[in-house]
């Protein structure tokens, strides 16, 4: 079966049920390895870091999941200004960064022109590196802006292919329509484009979680985050149980079996929900790991999700620490800006 898999680079529904839901230990041993050697052979034992700052825990949104929710009045808000963006991006270009991640909700306290100056400023000033956008839904004129203005990638996480699991987990107003045409469009202008989704989300199926992998191999994305559900006690979800690690690895490791050239992080939840997790993504076929280079004294309120890790770290602790733990499973943390393989 994972032969197939691998081969085909596709997996059908009894096949995906098969492997969420066996207790054959070698099997998803098999699972892990075969999709540590995909990632290998494309990108090598490379692992590639992108400097995550997260500007804005505003957000008009309202998901049920999110901490940062439009209606969580017990969020500590706050706002980064450009210089405080850029301050980030030399702390994190002196560290060796060549991809900064400007992440936030959908604020609209940044317009589309502040977004704009923001992307010239960090590409005038480090024109090796690659800029990276992860602020939700916006208008295919404003996805073009950011574009013609230095952008080179988006992330816009799905969360769900499945209309019916989509309406569990958002309000009325929200449209997975909406989403997924998001994506199309940012992948028509000529970004690469990351979707994604929570691993164990309230209302979560074999059959929804199919769906989510029929749309990445429609959509072809560049980058592909995944990480578990994780509750925050301020949202309609606080009662609701974590997604699992192990089931949340053997997603990854599916995932770069159809999809063998995405750029998969190791996301920081995963180190949240287990010490090791971040190690143990890598060796089920991850290949990035997102440090964060935000000022220590915001990065305790953007709580997406309780029990976030790394909020007490300077950049430079954070870059080091994530170096030595993918030294220690026998890779190298490079300089690079790390963009997808054809």
């Amino acid at each position: 079966m994972l032969e197939s898999i691998q081969n085909t680079q596709s997996i059908s529904r009894e096949e995906l049920g098969s492997i969420l839901q066996t207790q054959d230990s070698f099997l998803i041993q098999e699972l892990h390895k075969k999709a540590q050697q995909t990632a290998i052979q494309i990108y090598g034992n490379k692992i590639y870091i992108r400097g995550l700052i997260e500007f804005t825990n505003y957000c008009k949104n309202n998901c049920y999941y999110c901490g940062i929710r439009n209606g969580n009045t017990k969020a500590d808000r706050y706002r980064l200004t450009t210089e405080q963006i850029l301050s980030c991006c030399k702390t994190g270009w002196n560290l060796g960064f060549r991809t900064f991640v400007l992440q936030g909700g959908e604020d609209p306290y940044y317009t589309d022109v502040k977004i704009c100056q923001i992307v010239q400023e960090i590409k005038s000033k480090y024109p090796d590196c690659a800029v990276t956008l992860s602020i939700g839904e916006k208008s295919e004129e404003s996805y073009q802006a950011y574009f013609n203005a230095g952008a080179d990638r988006y992330l816009l996480r799905h969360e769900t292919a499945d209309e019916e699991h989509y309406r569990k987990l958002h309000p009325q107003q929200m449209s997975l329509n909406n989403r997924k045409n998001c994506l199309k469009v940012l992948k028509k202008i000529g970004y690469q484009t990351g979707c994604g989704f929570m691993v164990g989300s309230p209302g979560q199926t074999v059959d929804t979680l199919y769906q989510d992998l029929l749309f990445i191999k429609e959509l072809k994305p560049e980058m592909v985050g995944i990480g578990p559900f994780i509750p925050h006690k301020d949202t309609p979800f606080a009662d609701q149980p974590a997604g699992t690690l192990d089931l949340t690895l053997r997603l990854l490791s599916i995932i770069r079996l159809i999809h063998p050239h995405v750029l998969l992080p190791a996301t920081t939840a995963l180190g949240t929900i287990d010490p090791k997790g971040r190690e143990k993504g890598i060796l089920a076929g991850g290949n990035v790991v997102m440090p964060n280079l935000s000022p220590v004294n915001v990065r305790d309120k953007y709580k997406l999700y309780d029990n976030k890790i790394c909020t007490g770290d300077e950049a430079a602790e954070c870059k080091a620490c994530m170096a030595a733990r993918m030294k220690s499973i026998g890779y190298e943390v490079v300089t690079d800006r790390g963009d997808y393989k054809v």
